[in-house]
């Protein structure tokens, strides 16, 4: 695999602030058919608060803005949200107010929690935080593609897609493409991919992550 790279000097504008919400469809359960995660059916806690349904996060996944969340405390179901993580990576919740929690994994989320309530509210709390959607990530393709352009990152691969997904995702390359001379620009670097090779190796590839802009080159012949 041929991947080069080298330091871009313009400045790299900043997409956070235009990063979309987390995806509409990715919603927590009405209270009356949540289920605990990871079952089948409805279920209840042992202290008898309905769990909400939760999706499988990466192991190690740490919470980002945007993201949406579902916070159980066992036995208070007025203490129940499904909340999504604001620009700051803060959540504002009831007796505790806002409380940062980007950066954290879930287990880390749900101990931050169970010490806040603990501390002056509850004693001895329970806190369950599972993920309920993820925080919409983007992509850009430009260059010799069908349909260049600003795309979201599949459901499920909050972590990245292969180059040759993300030239898919764009409509495939154009008849004059060189796929041998792509670049992708990631944050300060430029990096230097021939997906074209990439193709022909059965098994390696190349990880598109958010907010990277991919630009396909143009055939010289």
């Amino acid at each position: 695999m041929a991947i080069f790279i080298t330091p871009l000097r313009a400045q790299t504008n900043s997409s956070d602030a235009n990063r979309p919400n987390a995806a509409g469809s990715l919603v927590s359960a009405p209270p009356d058919s949540v289920k605990p995660a990871g079952s089948s059916g409805s279920g209840t806690s042992s202290a008898g608060a309905l769990v909400a349904s939760g999706i499988s996060a990466p192991s190690g996944y740490q919470l980002t803005a945007d993201d949406q969340i579902a916070i159980e405390v066992y036995g208070e179901d007025e203490l129940r949200s499904a909340v999504r993580l604001n620009a700051d990576g803060a959540v504002s919740l009831p007796l505790l107010g806002q409380v940062h929690l980007a950066g954290l994994t879930l287990n880390q989320a749900a101990a931050r929690l169970t010490e806040s309530y603990g501390k002056d509210y509850l004693v001895n709390p329970k806190v369950n935080v599972m993920l309920i959607g993820y925080a919409k990530r983007r992509f850009t393709v430009l260059g010799q593609v069908n349909r260049p352009g600003s795309y979201e990152m599949p459901e499920g691969s909050p972590g990245g897609i292969d180059v040759l997904e993300a030239v898919a995702i764009a409509g495939g390359y154009t008849r004059i493409a060189a796929p041998e001379r792509i670049s992708v620009k990631r944050r300060d670097q430029i990096l230097r991919v021939d997906a074209k090779r990439l193709a022909r190796s059965g098994g390696k590839s190349f990880r598109i992550q958010p907010d990277d802009t991919i630009t396909v080159g143009e055939s010289i012949f």
